[in-house]
């Protein structure tokens, strides 16, 4: 099988679903990014990050309850799979070990 690619954008979802483990949904991975990011992010971004990373086979959804709160919706509620997580380690790797090579230099004016 084709090792499936991982964008920046999806990363970052997936770093953000493996860090809230069973309560990942749309406006928590929002909420939580913006925080990180200290920038605006779009849900609807989101949503297509978690439907790209489902398709990849990096996570996996549940529904939970419907909820009066919701208008009788349900939270659609994401985990990592343990493909999205060989996935997150693979880019760790290359980026600490790419990291590493900077030479031990002053960068100060």
């Amino acid at each position: 099988m084709k090792e499936q690619s991982l964008g920046e954008f999806e990363e970052l979802v997936l770093l953000m679903v493996a860090a809230l483990h069973d309560e990942a949904y749309g406006v928590t991975i929002l909420e939580n990014l913006e925080s990180k990011l200290n920038k605006k992010v779009n849900i609807s971004a989101i949503h297509v990050a978690l439907k790209r990373l489902e398709n990849k086979g990096f996570v996996t959804s549940r529904f939970g309850g419907i909820t009066s709160d919701r208008g009788g919706r349900r939270k659609k509620f994401y985990v990592i799979t343990s493909i999205g997580k060989q996935a997150l380690d693979a880019h760790y790797q290359v980026r600490t070990s790419i990291y590493q090579q900077i030479p031990n230099i002053s960068f100060n004016s």
